[in-house]
């Protein structure tokens, strides 16, 4: 059960924050201007994956031919641009309200670009929800699992009462490394099916972590 934890680590993006269809736009638009085929929903959660380069290659992208910083750098300029595009999951402020309500910690890791993140936050209204806002100093979107130790350092809490919420494998690989618990939420950027394959927790939508306790 949720009430089990001392402190909760969000996942940003397609996690709290809807981007997912966004996120397949804009780079079935880059497909599109290399002419390459471009990727279905459900074929984008199967190769989507972290670091960012290692999908951008099972994408098709050659990066012999063009840099994949080149590539990167299109992605985020398109993706600033168009950012406003986005919502939050439904029902991500009554939750992030309940486990407030409950005395526990709360705070974001994120492969994000950390100014771009504050500054969402900050406009969606929840930054007095977070202790801790940790994200990358770059835009290329690699691992967490650097940032993530310095930020289990910030929250000085037991590591079996800390858990990572997340939408991705990333995710569960980065909470394991860290020791701490993990459940996974499978409407974002990879598919349940993947998921499962971590042996963590998969809940279907966020709003099952206040409805579903039980089955944490």
């Amino acid at each position: 059960m949720i009430q089990n934890f001392k402190h909760i680590i969000w996942d940003w993006n397609g996690t709290l924050l809807n981007d997912t269809s966004l996120s397949l736009n804009i780079i079935n638009g880059l497909l599109k201007s290399k002419n390459l085929n471009t990727l279905s929903l459900e074929d984008y959660r199967f190769i989507f994956d972290f670091p960012v380069k290692n999908y951008y290659e099972k994408a098709g992208f050659n990066f012999t031919e063009y840099s994949f910083e080149e590539v990167g750098k299109q992605w985020m300029d398109e993706y600033e641009i168009r950012k406003g595009e986005t919502i939050l999951f439904e029902g991500t402020k009554d939750v992030l309200d309940y486990i407030s309500s409950l005395g526990i910690g709360q705070s974001i890791l994120s492969a994000y670009s950390l100014e771009t993140l504050i500054e969402m936050i900050n406009d969606y209204g929840l930054t007095k929800y977070f202790e801790h806002i940790t994200g990358l100093d770059h835009i290329y979107a690699t691992s967490k699992l650097v940032i993530g130790r310095e930020l289990i350092n910030k929250i000085n809490v037991p590591l079996q009462k800390i858990a990572l919420i997340g939408d991705t494998i990333h995710d569960h690989e980065v909470a394991a490394e860290l020791g701490i618990q993990c459940i996974l939420i499978a409407n974002g950027h990879q598919s349940r099916e993947r998921l499962l394959s971590s042996g963590f927790p998969v809940l279907n939508d966020i709003r099952e972590i206040i409805t579903y306790p039980s089955t944490l």
